[in-house]
């Protein structure tokens, strides 16, 4: 898959095959998301809809130790008149959708502040590697909003309805720990040991055969939103893409001769 050219804000590197990290990249205003983040994450994620290439797994961090990201840039949003409000935030949606929708697994690794916009693309990625330093809040109550890109509808599927309504009404900020102890992030790690850790787990997910992840995570995400009977339906029919792939018999061929298996994703 091609790193797109055309990015204003978030900084994409390649380091290994399979593998990207993508940077929040604004650090000297805490990597805060103007219009043209979401028209970056619009561009970049995209197309990972439904054509990956061979890409197996992103990482989604911010330049910098201080943020992931600060959230909606309000001095791009001071004087916007109501229309023009509304049309930013539809580009908003557009790029945290695009976010939720791609097809392989994205995770964050939080450095820092993840706040409002921050914190919800945070919680669009599959899962949460944190920082000790790390701060969450969703604060947009007390700045005259509520969240709207996702976290209204994330964050009480990820630590429940009642805890969500408290941290969402209230908007304040909690801590990396609180987040590990209620299930919304996964580890916690101490700053210098955070982007190694992640690249450990995004390198176990890439030597893992890509249909098959890629099929595991979209029937994870739409059995949890219907009943337990049509989940089981779409694990059936998610079940059978893998089985006429090369990468399906190597996998077999490659555990009866004692040996790693070398996914081609095909």
């Amino acid at each position: 898959m091609k790193i797109p050219e055309n990015l204003h804000t978030l900084k994409v590197e390649a380091p290994e095959p399979h593998l990207w990290i993508v940077r929040f990249n604004r650090p000297e205003v805490l990597n805060a998301l103007g219009t043209k983040t979401s028209e970056d994450l619009r561009t970049l994620f995209g197309p990972l809809a439904f054509t990956p290439g061979d890409l197996r797994c992103i990482i989604l961090t911010g330049t910098g130790e201080r943020a992931f990201s600060a959230g909606g840039d309000l001095k791009e949003r001071e004087g916007m008149t109501d229309d023009a409000w509304r049309l930013q935030h539809a580009v908003i949606e557009e790029g945290a959708y695009a976010l939720l929708n791609c097809a392989v697994p994205v995770i964050a690794a939080v450095n820092g502040i993840a706040y409002g916009g921050g914190c919800e693309l945070a919680l669009a990625c599959d899962f949460i590697y944190a920082a000790s330093t790390a701060r969450f809040a969703l604060p947009e109550v007390t700045r005259g909003i509520i969240p709207g890109a996702g976290g209204t509808q994330n964050l009480p599927r990820t630590i429940g309805e009642r805890r969500a309504k408290e941290m969402i009404l209230t908007g304040r900020a909690f801590s990396a720990q609180e987040a590990l102890a209620w299930g919304m992030v996964n580890a916690v790690c101490e700053p210098a040991e955070l982007m190694p850790r992640v690249l450990e787990v995004a390198r176990t997910i890439c030597r893992n055969a890509p249909i098959a992840v890629r099929q595991a995570k979209k029937t994870i995400h739409q059995g949890l939103q219907t009943d337990l009977t049509t989940g089981l339906l779409l694990e059936i029919q998610a079940y059978e893409r893998p089985i006429s792939t090369e990468d399906r018999r190597e996998g077999v061929r490659a555990f009866n001769e004692k040996r790693p298996p070398e996914f081609k994703g095909r």
